[in-house]
């Protein structure tokens, strides 16, 4: 998700189509497998399809996005797959998560302005209980030029500083940048270079 306002994703979003399908991102499966579900938080969750897999998983998963037409289609994703959902329409830089409440959070190619992620993401980790996890994956600044998704600004990319200067009072679980390759729909295809991070509180 990049960081355009609703009208842009109500756009996108607004055909029967799953625009980046109904699986979960490979990297956001894999780590949150390793977890013991509890309370989740998504931001900018889009059409729901990595809310709807840790519902799934037993998770009680509160997501918020811009498009109230990505609300729309993840409640039918989450009805279709049996799971109770909590999906708020906001804009994330008003919105505010409860404090010291959820178990992890999921920052799945949420792409913010430089000007404004550290606010949203101060709030994201004073969300967080002790011992809470994020989970992020982001294209990075090597993005640009590439034609397998995400933002061609490079204020709306990220750098492993950037993530160690905004994060850096957690533990550090995981931090990398590589090269992979993508096939999640035709919004996300093809090799990109993203940076893969989670960190505990």
């Amino acid at each position: 998700m990049e960081n355009h306002g609703g009208s842009f994703w109500n756009e996108r979003y607004a055909g029967e189509e799953f625009v980046y399908g109904t699986e979960p991102n490979i990297f956001f499966k894999e780590q949150i497998d390793k977890l013991k579900p509890g309370k989740l938080l998504m931001l900018g969750e889009g059409e729901g399809r990595n809310g709807v897999y840790a519902a799934k998983k037993g998770w009680e998963v509160d997501a918020v996005d811009f498009s109230e037409k990505a609300r729309e289609k993840a409640l039918k994703l989450a009805e279709f797959e049996k799971v109770k959902f909590n999906y708020t329409v906001k804009d994330l830089l008003n919105y505010e998560p409860k404090k010291n409440h959820y178990d992890a959070a999921g920052l799945i190619f949420l792409h913010l302005n430089e000007n404004t992620r550290e606010n949203i993401y101060k709030r994201v980790i004073g969300s967080l209980r002790p011992s809470g996890i994020i989970i992020m994956e982001v294209y990075s600044k090597e993005q640009l030029g590439r034609s397998s998704g995400g933002p061609q600004d490079p204020e709306m990319l990220y750098s492993i500083e950037g993530i160690k200067n905004i994060f850096g009072g957690l533990k550090l679980k995981l931090l990398k940048q590589e090269i992979i390759y993508l096939t999640e729909s035709r919004f996300h295809y093809g090799e990109a270079s993203v940076i893969r991070f989670v960190g505990e509180k």
